[in-house]
């Protein structure tokens, strides 16, 4: 078993490793698409906060092809899946009470989203 010392963090931290993978995988939304989140709950990792879930937002931008962190996590697959940046008021994610001019941008794969 590999095991991680605390001393050696932040050289691992520092030698990275790139995310973005040179794999054409089309996308499914563009920027101006509404698209509305899964409501999932996943055993296991997940970037899809739990705020976020269920909810309507417009994708913003397309960052490209990316390794999907979920299954990554879970078993070291790339699974390779587009990365959107995708616009939420936040009424839509906390309700009445939050400020109707501000919003949030979250980034979500593609697996995270449907088409509105």
């Amino acid at each position: 078993m590999r095991v991680l010392r605390a001393s050696d963090v932040g050289k691992v931290l520092l030698k990275g490793g790139p995310a973005r993978v040179d794999t054409q995988v089309p996308a499914k939304f563009k920027p101006g698409d509404e698209v509305v989140t899964r409501n999932m709950s996943p055993e296991g990792h997940t970037r899809l906060p739990r705020y976020a879930r269920g909810r309507r937002g417009v994708v913003k931008r397309h960052h490209g092809v990316f390794i999907f962190p979920d299954t990554h996590a879970a078993n070291g697959d790339k699974n390779p899946q587009n990365l959107y940046s995708v616009c939420f008021t936040a009424r839509e994610l906390w309700g009445e009470p939050a400020s109707e001019i501000d919003k949030v941008n979250i980034d979500l794969w593609d697996d995270y989203l449907d088409r509105a």
